[in-house]
């Protein structure tokens, strides 16, 4: 079945699956079945970060499942966390169609959906009802396309914090998609701290600290990942994410739709994201949690991401590629590896690639 998706419009497809697994949600039975199919339950794949406990590292990253109608489900598949959204305060259309393309001889995908969603208190809600046989959620919360264009994000972004604090286990804040104009604007240093300033803040008047991450551009220079290192550290971000998708074409693109406008993601983003994530373990001194995403396909993409210094990997493009028994392949196939090497956790994984030029970017 999944091949034969692969030839309907991309966006239709997407839409196709989220309801099938939809469906998964409200059967319990079948999602336990989906589990013993799906999930590879091993304790050396156990992972420890921000107080909480993941099952493995690999998780599904935003934009797959933008209004949480699947986190059971997903669990099911495999994956030891996923991250829902983008969520915006309020619903709103995204960006006009067709707007989601396929480059399959590049495996990767050109989006500008621009953050197309139910809303906040839809999301909530949702993820209300589904609190409990579920992996770790994360909430990926963004500005309204009104509010950005009449500068008033960093009020959206407190906004969407307050609606969706109590069903996340972790809230990211997006400011690096590429499909609201001007919402990259807010990376740099100044527009920065006075966000993440009013994010903690009101993050911290909550009866119980949640971690709070950042999600970053792969299209930055070092000074303004630096700048970005300095706020996040100077005002107690718990981590990073790294990369959003990209705007960059590189030359090599060969597929049909490789001229569209919008972010790029896949493997011709593979090399820039661990670039980046690479600088931001070395630079840190890998006191700051990072989660990889950005053109993983397989085993050796997320034994990879986690020697360059990731705490955690996510998939986007690997997922629509490589369908519903992703996570098992590459779980097993990290398993192996660890095997190959004599390691027995996870936490041995990270950072073994980094050395003296771990923060050196071009």
């Amino acid at each position: 079945m999944y091949p034969v998706l692969q030839s309907v419009d991309p966006e239709r497809t997407h839409e196709l699956v989220l309801r099938l697994l939809q469906g998964f949600e409200r059967a319990p039975l079948l999602r336990k079945l989906l589990g013993k199919l799906f999930v590879v339950d091993d304790p050396r794949l156990g992972v420890e970060v921000w107080g909480m406990h993941f099952a493995n590292p690999l998780g599904i990253a935003a934009g797959l499942d933008k209004n949480g109608v699947a986190v059971e489900t997903w669990g099911a598949l495999g994956f030891g966390h996923v991250e829902v959204g983008t969520v915006t305060p309020r619903p709103q259309p995204g960006n006009p169609r067709p707007r989601l393309y396929r480059l399959p001889a590049d495996q990767a995908l050109i989006n500008r959906l621009g953050f197309p969603g139910h809303g906040a208190v839809a999301v909530h809600d949702q993820l209300q009802r589904h609190a409990g046989s579920r992996p770790v959620v994360g909430v990926n919360i963004g500005a309204n396309k009104a509010s950005v264009e009449a500068g008033r994000a960093n009020e959206d972004y407190v906004r969407a914090l307050e609606q969706l604090y109590a069903v996340a286990d972790y809230i990211t804040i997006n400011i690096s998609s590429p499909n609201t104009l001007r919402l990259r604007d807010l990376q740099g240093c100044v527009a920065l701290e006075a966000l993440v300033q009013q994010v903690v803040a009101r993050r911290d008047t909550m009866s119980v600290r949640k971690p709070i991450l950042v999600k970053i551009a792969p299209d930055l220079a070092p000074a303004e990942l630096d700048d970005i290192l300095h706020v996040s550290t100077a005002h107690a971000i718990d981590g990073l994410i790294a990369t959003n998708t990209t705007v960059a074409r590189p030359p090599t693109l060969r597929s049909r739709y490789r001229r569209e406008s919008g972010g790029l993601s896949g493997v011709p983003l593979r090399e820039r994201a661990t670039d980046i994530l690479r600088y931001v373990y070395g630079s840190t001194g890998g006191a700051l949690p990072i989660i990889a995403v950005g053109g993983v396909f397989d085993a050796a993409d997320v034994f990879a991401r986690l020697a360059a210094g990731a705490a955690l990997v996510q998939v986007y493009t690997g997922f629509v590629y490589g369908g519903p028994g992703l996570a098992r392949r590459l779980l097993r196939g990290v398993l192996r590896l660890m095997d190959a090497q004599g390691l027995t956790s996870i936490a041995e994984i990270r950072g073994l690639s980094c050395g003296a030029s771990s923060s050196v970017l071009v």
